[in-house]
């Protein structure tokens, strides 16, 4: 009990004389800041003064934790793009450097989420977890760095993965008129990804609100949001949140790919991205040029699509798959914006105002839509049963056309168009119910092999999902064999014509097809 009093007292003495080992220890630190004020403010976009340390893209917060990327960077002031609401601001309110460029949270942890380009939460689920960050604004991989395109990335749309392939690490196009489809031709390619290991980016960029969210409902009642992150920026948002968009959201992508993952992006759409760096162009005053966009227009996007490649073995395998969106105004694909990107990507699937009218969904003009690259990466199944289909295709359009002036015609063309109306009819699909390989392939096959010819087109569709459920009887050593064999092995083809004969038969399809050697 004596000794109570003693060892508090030792106990107090240690802990003042550490007090004053760190009182003499320490040593006041002056830190520079550069402090300026905001000399105007706009839609969008400030003038700032009194930063002449200020870099180009350096982020620079103002008050009410509203941050801005410095654009302009003049002798006397600073063009400023906001990145929140302008009228938070004021004039003569100071601002402050950060010293660094603008970043984005990456990592596993934003998988099921949906964000901002800032990185904010918008989906009521709290806090986004991860503590990587990348700058949003990164330089391309090298080319010594990058393996060629040989892994198709299978979209579950029978037209586009027969007729225009797109492989892992391809930048394709998708164009069209409003309304024709081209949202749903890349939410259903990221549907399709479900069991193939890739991981899926869908930035929305300048889109009505209802129609982010109905594509989000879409991918949760399918399950796709256990491996997509969505980016957001909505039509009413800040301009500058629309420009940082895509850039975010490949920074994202880009960490899946660095870590060896095979990742999709979708940029919904690029015309608004365009549109809205326009509007920060013209408001900071620089010289506008073809249709007002700034001439750097071209770069933006460049910058932005290279960044979608595979990467060689040695530096982990990983690709990013870029499935840029834009649309043109009364089918002009030779506006500004759609060549622009037509010239930077590496084909384009473009979607007919007509078609759709006519119900053929999705509605992809064959002729128009081109892939430069997936070919090499198309499986050789596909390319054994879809090698003719697309001039057998672009035959019978043209002479449907004649056919319309009521030309009397011979048997050989009147079969042609015939077949030509079951290729159409067969290469039509409802949203969101992708298509395996073996069920496509079986399709494909029946198709060239000329079984669906006897049935009638008003029955067309139930003799193709007879031919798709008649595919899961393929033995499981064929259906591997689609994956990785070089070719279609005459035995293959001949039990996947025996099969689609079978699922026929109701239909009045003949039991001796036409089979090619």
């Amino acid at each position: 009990m004596n000794n109570e009093p003693n060892s508090l007292q030792i106990v107090i003495d240690r802990t003042f004389d550490g007090i004053s080992q760190a009182r003499d220890a320490f040593t006041p630190r002056l830190t520079a800041r550069e402090v300026g004020t905001i000399k105007s403010v706009s839609t969008g976009i400030a003038t700032v003064t009194g930063l002449p340390g200020v870099g180009f893209e350096e982020l620079i917060k103002f008050p009410g934790d509203v941050y801005g990327i410095a654009f302009n960077v003049d002798e006397e002031e600073i063009g400023v793009v906001l990145l929140g609401e302008h009228w938070r601001l004021h004039v003569g309110d100071e601002v402050e450097r950060t010293g660094r460029v603008m970043d984005v949270l990456v990592g596993y942890g934003l998988l099921g989420r949906v964000i901002d380009p800032l990185g904010q939460p918008l989906d009521d689920k709290g806090a986004v977890s991860g503590n990587n960050r990348l700058p949003i604004e990164r330089p391309a991989t090298p080319i010594m760095d990058r393996a060629p395109v040989t892994v198709p990335l299978q979209t579950g749309i029978k037209v586009l993965d027969a007729m225009i392939p797109i492989g892992r690490g391809q930048r394709e196009l998708i164009l069209g008129d409003r309304q024709t489809g081209k949202t749903a031709i890349a939410i259903d390619t990221i549907l399709n990804q479900g069991d193939k290991n890739v991981v899926c980016v869908y930035c929305a960029i300048g889109q009505r609100g209802s129609a982010v969210a109905k594509a989000i409902a879409v991918l949760r009642e399918q399950g796709a949001m256990n491996y997509t992150v969505v980016v957001v920026t909505e039509g009413n948002d800040p301009p500058g949140l629309a420009y940082i968009a895509p850039y975010a959201a490949t920074s994202i992508a880009e960490h899946f790919m660095e870590a060896g993952r095979d990742v999709l992006i979708v940029y919904d759409d690029l015309t608004q991205h365009a549109r809205a760096y326009r509007e920060l162009s013209l408001l900071l005053r620089r010289p506008p040029g073809r249709e007002a966009f700034p001439g750097d227009i071209f770069y933006i996007h460049s910058r932005l699509l290279e960044r979608a490649t595979r990467l060689g073995k040695e530096h982990g395998g990983g690709s990013l798959t870029a499935l840029p969106i834009i649309e043109t105004e009364a089918q002009d694909m030779s506006a500004y914006i759609p060549t622009s990107l037509i010239s930077i990507t590496d084909g384009q699937i473009y979607l007919s105002p007509s078609l759709f009218e006519l119900g053929v969904l999705p509605a992809v003009d064959v002729g128009k839509s081109v892939s430069r690259v997936g070919g090499k990466a198309q499986r050789a199944a596909f390319r054994a049963v879809a090698g003719d289909l697309k001039l057998a295709y672009a035959q019978f359009e043209e002479l449907e056309a004649f056919s319309r002036f009521g030309a009397r015609l011979d048997d050989d063309t009147r079969r042609t168009i015939e077949h030509g109306k079951r290729i159409r009819a067969c290469l039509k699909q409802p949203e969101h119910s992708p298509v395996s390989v073996p069920e496509q392939i079986a399709i494909l096959l029946a198709l060239t092999a000329k079984l669906f010819d006897p049935v009638p087109l008003e029955k067309m569709t139930d003799a193709v999902s007879a031919v798709r459920a008649g595919a899961a009887d393929l033995p499981k050593d064929i259906q591997d064999r689609f994956e990785v064999a070089n070719k279609l092995s005459g035995e293959d083809r001949a039990k996947v014509i025996e099969v689609a004969t079978k699922s026929l038969a109701a239909f009045g399809a003949s039991s001796k097809p036409e089979v090619k050697p």
